[in-house]
């Protein structure tokens, strides 16, 4: 059961976009994407919201999200959402073990 976790960073002036970069030239990223039980953790930038960045957070279960935030690694991103002044808006998801249905297969291309 894979939970993911979809992350919204707003701020002002770019500082989402910032805060992004600096993570990843930082190493802070791939750090996180070493730990154990990480699935993802990429950013994406909406189109339409320049002041934003999505973070898609992925763990293999519930225990290796929890060994994560009480990581180092949180230290760090909580000192860098403070540099950046930024705000978050929260999505969980939880991953069915089944997959995708077949009535939905129909509408994906692969």
């Amino acid at each position: 059961m894979a939970i993911t976790v979809n992350i919204y960073y707003s701020g002002k002036n770019g500082n989402a976009k910032k805060f992004a970069e600096e993570m990843i030239a930082n190493g802070v990223v791939d750090a996180i994407c070493a730990e154990e039980g990480n699935l993802r953790y990429e950013y994406f930038f909406p189109m339409k919201d320049k002041e934003t960045v999505l973070l898609i957070d992925s763990w293999k279960d519930q225990h290796a999200l929890d060994v994560h935030h009480g990581s180092p690694m949180m230290t760090k991103i909580a000192e860098l959402r403070e540099k950046y002044d930024l705000h978050m808006k929260v999505e969980r998801y939880i991953s069915e073990e089944s997959g995708i249905p077949e009535a939905d297969k129909a509408f994906i291309k692969e």
